[in-house]
C-alpha cells in the first residue's frame, strides 16, 4: 500500500489542478461600471450576456438576483400575450384615445401597438391587459416563466404598481428566449414584438430594446433592456437603475449608462 501512495498524491494533484483550471473558464466576469452610474448620480446594475462566446460580464452582480418591478419594459412581455391571444389582432391596429388629457404629449391621440410600444404609451398596453382579462393573463405569465407572474395590483396595473417583479437575469433570460424563439407563442407573435422592439437599424447592427421607470417603495426604479445583433454575434443587456432622488436627467440615463458601456466594450462597431 505504501508503494502506491506517492502516485496517488500524485493523481490527486493532477486533478485539482484541473479543477482549478476548470474554475478559471468560468464564462462569467464582473467589471467596475461605477463610473457611468456616478455620472447620474444614481445606483444600479449592468449585465451583458455574449451568446456567441456564451459569456456574462456583470456589475454589482449581487443585485441581478433581486427583484424589481418591470414596469412599462413588461410591454415586451404584453404584447406578445395580447398578440398570441388576440386581444390585438397586429401592431398596426388602432385604438382610440379617451380624450384624457395626459402627461406625454404622444399618448394623447389615437394610436397603435408599433406607435404605443415606441412612445411607451400606459393607457394602450393598460386596454390591452384588460382585454387579455386575469385569467389569461395569469396563465400566460405563467407559460412564459415571467418574473414571479403575480397579477395583484389590478389587471391595468399590476406592472406598474402592483406585485409583478422580475429580476435583472431574468430579463437576459426572457430576451434570450425571444431572440433564439423559443418562447411557447406563434412566430407570427415573436416576429411582430422583434419588429417593433427595433430602435436602431444601421450598418449591420440592429438594436432591439425596452425602457422603463417606475416606482418599488421610495425608490424610483429605471430599466433599459435589450439586446444587440451584429453580423456574427448577439449581445443581451440588462441596466437597472435605483434612486430615492430622481433627478432631470433620469429618463436619458437609462440608455446613455447602457450605449456608453457598449462603446466602451466596442460591441456597437462590431
Amino acid at each position: 500500500m505504501k508503494f502506491y501512495t506517492p502516485l496517488f498524491a500524485v493523481l490527486m494533484l493532477l486533478v485539482i489542478s484541473g479543477l482549478s483550471a476548470f474554475k478559471s473558464t468560468d464564462p462569467a466576469e464582473t467589471r467596475d461600471l461605477k463610473k457611468f452610474y456616478d455620472r447620474y448620480k444614481v445606483n444600479g446594475s449592468f449585465i451583458l450576456y455574449d451568446q456567441k462566446n456564451n459569456k456574462y460580464l456583470y456589475y454589482n452582480k449581487e443585485q441581478s438576483k433581486m427583484p424589481f418591478t418591470p414596469a412599462s419594459t413588461f410591454k415586451i412581455c404584453n404584447s406578445l400575450i395580447s398578440l398570441e391571444t388576440g386581444a390585438v389582432a397586429g401592431e398596426n391596429v388602432v385604438f382610440k384615445w379617451d380624450g384624457k388629457a395626459r402627461p406625454m404629449p404622444a399618448w394623447n391621440a389615437d394610436t397603435d401597438m408599433k406607435a404605443a410600444f415606441k412612445n411607451s404609451t400606459v393607457w394602450f398596453y393598460q386596454e390591452l391587459a384588460r382585454k387579455v382579462g386575469e385569467k389569461k393573463m395569469k396563465f400566460w405569465l405563467e407559460k412564459l416563466n415571467y418574473g414571479n407572474a403575480d397579477i395583484s395590483g389590478g389587471i391595468d396595473g399590476f406592472w406598474l404598481r402592483g406585485g409583478l417583479r422580475v429580476t435583472p437575469e431574468g430579463q437576459i433570460d426572457f430576451l434570450r428566449r425571444l431572440q433564439g424563439d423559443k418562447l411557447p407563442v406563434s412566430q407570427r407573435t415573436i416576429d411582430l414584438v422583434k419588429k417593433i422592439m427595433i430602435v436602431k437599424d444601421s450598418a449591420g447592427v440592429v438594436i432591439r430594446a425596452k425602457t422603463g421607470s417606475g416606482k418599488q417603495g421610495q425608490q424610483t426604479i429605471g430599466w433599459y433592456v435589450g439586446y444587440v445583433t451584429t453580423k456574427d454575434n448577439v449581445y443581451y443587456f440588462s441596466n437597472c437603475m435605483q434612486t430615492e432622488n430622481r433627478g432631470a436627467d433620469f429618463a436619458d440615463a437609462r440608455l446613455n449608462i447602457v450605449y456608453d458601456i457598449l462603446d466602451e466594450l466596442n460591441i456597437l462597431k462590431k
